[in-house]
Formats: structure tokens, sequence, C-alpha cells
């Protein structure tokens, strides 16, 4: 049996989101399966860069543009909500998020361009795989995909070096990870979070995107400007050292189709404070306090909450521990492997 993925997104060493999902899934797949023959397919602008890097001994790589294409496969998985141009023996689309479709969170362009791939991938696959049923409703209410054709599989966690602490009290800093955009919510964030006392930090760890130049307006405008840090991106040692320290993590993000940050920071041993809209509630579970992303007083009201209550903060973090070891990507890669199997029978 041979199988196609397009992994264009799992090259870089930046990776997040799409990037990680799809690097997981490749390689889970191929050592989870040695007999069956895959083939990793990278379109133009990362194929050059992709010899960079070993493939599993059962895995080649190919080239995503022109005419030739993964039509001799089996079956060919788009990882990123969109399927190439060919004819396909049989195709699986997984949608991660339609967030660009259902609010002003990207340019006119970018939009027209997104809606159109994903309308095509939802109209073409035999199975859309969706990362949460928050994502699953989307799919089928803005793309109009029967709910008989959309399997949930969610994300596992990355297995970050979380440094030991061995007893050491976390630092008063609020962290918050991600891209600092329109999307993320860290205009209200900023607000909330100089209602807390003077001992407090926050900590932005991403880059800037959609929407920034307001959100650095606010930031230059803030009372509390001093005490606010931008990292940019960090590695994954230094992003889960954060995760190890810090006293409260704070994700207020407007939609999310999945959420991975929650999870790093609850298998890191941080409080969780996140919205309780989007896919954050599915996927937080009990294990995080949750508020209306866009009342900036019930936001700033659960931060004082948390900064005020070591109990709340202790009990946030272990239900966290616990949540977060439901969430593998060993699972994901095996039911994956059960959609595959659902369609070739």
């Amino acid at each position: 049996m041979k199988i196609a993925l397009d992994v264009t997104y799992s090259i870089g060493e930046r990776l997040s989101g799409v990037g990680l999902y799809s690097r997981e899934i490749m390689l889970g797949l191929a050592a989870a399966h040695p007999e069956t023959r895959f083939e990793y397919w990278y379109r133009p602008h990362r194929y050059l860069r992709s010899w960079a890097g070993a493939l599993p001994p059962n895995a080649r790589r190919r080239l995503l543009a022109g005419p030739l294409g993964p039509g001799s496969a089996d079956l060919f998985h788009g990882l990123n909500q969109r399927l190439p141009r060919h004819r396909l023996r049989r195709a699986v689309a997984t949608f991660h998020d339609l967030f660009v479709m259902s609010g002003e969170y990207s340019t006119p362009e970018f939009r027209a361009r997104f809606a159109a791939q994903a309308r095509d991938a939802a109209a073409r696959a035999d199975a859309i795989i969706a990362v949460s049923e928050f994502t699953k409703t989307q799919v089928v209410s803005l793309l109009g995909v029967e709910a008989s054709r959309v399997r949930v599989v969610r994300h596992g966690v990355r297995p970050l070096a979380y440094p030991p602490r061995a007893g050491q009290p976390r630092e008063k800093v609020v962290l918050n990870v991600g891209a600092i955009q329109k999307r993320k919510n860290v205009a209200r964030l900023v607000e909330a979070f100089e209602t807390l006392n003077s001992e407090w930090r926050l900590v932005l760890a991403g880059s800037f995107g959609y929407g920034a130049d307001e959100i650095r307006g606010r930031m230059e405008r803030s009372p509390a400007r001093e005490r606010i840090s931008v990292l940019g991106y960090v590695d994954p040692d230094e992003l889960a050292a954060w995760y190890a320290r810090a006293a409260i993590f704070a994700f207020p993000s407007l939609d999310e189709g999945f959420g991975m940050p929650v999870l790093e920071a609850m298998a890191g041993g941080a409080p969780v404070l996140t919205s309780n809209r989007s896919a954050l509630p599915e996927v937080a579970g009990d294990a995080a306090a949750l508020v209306d992303p866009e009342d900036t007083q019930a936001l700033a009201r659960a931060l004082r909450d948390m900064a005020d209550n070591d109990d709340l903060r202790r009990d946030l973090a272990a239900r966290g521990l616990a949540r977060a070891r439901l969430f593998t990507w060993e699972r994901a890669a095996r039911e994956t492997w059960g959609v595959y199997r659902e369609l070739l029978g």
C-alpha cells in the first residue's frame, strides 16, 4: 500500500500549529506502519529545504508541482486543508480552523485565496479530519460538508524539555504564547494585566502578526509598559522554561481551531486561564479558568483571582497536568490511520 501526504509545512526550525501537526503525523504514521510505503510531497517553495533532513526508511521525498503528482498513491492526505489539482484515488484533508472565513483576522486577498482552497478541498475529499469538534461544526456550517464525512482527530502535546523546578516558587509572571495579533486578543490582555499589582510581569512569547500596529500602540500607552516584555519567537527549550516559570498562563484568544499552547502550558505545570469560546473549552475541559474573551473586566477579575489565590493556582495546575496526559501524538496517528482504513477497506 502506498500513502502520500502533503508535508510541505513540516519544514523549518520555527514550527507551530500546522507545522507541528504535519511533522508529528508524518513521522508517527511511518514509525507505526513500517510495512507501508509513504510518499512525502513538498510544494516547490519548501522542496529544496526538505533535503536537509533525513526521512524514515519507508518514506520517499516528492515534488508537488507540474503535471506529475500523487495520483498513483492509494490515498493522498492534505495536512493543511487543501488538495492538489491532480486526480486522486482517495483523498483526506485535515482542517485545523476556519477563522479566516469567520472573522476579520486577515487581509481580504488572503481570505479569498484561503476560502477558495478550503471549499475545493472540502468538495473533493472523500473524508475530512477536523482537529476538534468545534472545527467540525465550522466545516459543516461554513463549507456545507455532511457531518458524516468528518472525523475528529485531536492534536497531541509535543514533548518539550520542561526544566525541573525542585520546589522553587513560580515567578509572578503572566505568560502568553502565540502570534501577537488581533485574533489572539492581546490588547485586552494588556488592559486586564494593568489591574494586577506592580510585582507582576506580562511576558508575550511570539512574533507580531495581523493587527500588530494597534496592539503595539496599546502597549506603548500602557501605564504598565515597563512590566511588559515582548520576546518574539523563542525556541522550544526556552519556551519550556517559561512554561515552567510562569505563575499564570493566559490565553484569551478570540478564535482557535484547537489551541496547542493551552496543553503545552498544562504539561509544564502552569495554571491556565483561557477563553470560553471556540475550541478552547473543549481542549481545556475542567482544568482551566474560562472567561468571555471580549469582556475585559471579567478577564481582569479572573487574572486577579488567580494572582491572589495560591490554592486556586495549585488546583488548576494539578488538573492541567492530568488533562495534558490525555492528548498524545501516538493516539492522533492511530486515529488518523483509522480514517485511512475506513476509506481503503
